[in-house]
């Protein structure tokens, strides 16, 4: 099982990105929301859940753990095959999911396209009671600005950037950034990278 991919963004399509790790370009489908925050080049740090069928692997990537267990859990529900379950990742927060389930309404389920009525219901009752993050908690735990930050860093870490060099610019970018940056991998990654520039670069260790 591929359970996480970090490379860099060769090529950025509408709903998916082809990321290069260890010289081999993997395509993985992302949220439409992932897409548009990504560029060529932009390092990639995703959570992946491989679909195994007799006439294909399909990867499929998200920016935090708790979409990817939301997604694991929209494909157990019967009628809920991974793009309908992506869809509704498209078109929902995990707080937003969470929240309809909780108050049994199917409505915002319906509203997604490919899923019908008898579906959305299926959704509300099959997930009740099994989603981890509670609506209350779900801003947190969508976007933990916490681990935001180190997920940066270590990106940066990865690309050859220092530690010390990586979090002190991670921080000066996240504390001057737009909340919606600062609560996205990938849009802190850019900024942060917009700072260092390539001439700033230096050696892991230096």
């Amino acid at each position: 099982m591929i359970s996480s991919l970090q490379g860099a963004a060769a090529h950025v399509g509408d709903d998916t990105l082809v990321v290069v790790v260890g010289g081999v370009g993997l395509s993985v489908a992302v949220t439409p929301q992932v897409a548009r925050t990504t560029h060529v080049g932009d390092p990639v740090h995703l959570h992946t859940h491989l679909v195994v069928r007799e006439d294909a692997l399909s990867l499929f990537g998200f920016e935090t753990r708790e979409e990817l267990t939301v997604f694991t859990q929209l494909i157990g529900v019967t009628g809920v095959g991974p793009k309908s379950a992506m869809g509704v990742l498209s078109s929902l927060t995990v707080p937003q999911i969470a929240q309809a389930v909780t108050d049994d309404d199917d409505a915002p389920f319906k509203r997604v396209s490919g899923i019908g009525p008898k579906t959305a219901k299926l959704i509300v009752v099959q997930l009740a009671g099994k989603l981890a993050v509670a609506p209350a908690q779900a801003p947190a735990a969508v976007a933990p600005h916490g681990q935001i930050p180190v997920q940066v860093t270590q990106a940066l870490v990865g690309l050859g950037w220092s530690e010390r060099v990586a979090a002190e610019a991670v921080a000066s970018v996240a504390e001057n950034a737009a909340e919606a940056d600062r609560a996205s991998v990938q849009a802190l990654l850019r900024l942060t990278l917009a700072l260092l520039g390539p001439a700033r670069k230096e050696p892991v260790g230096g």
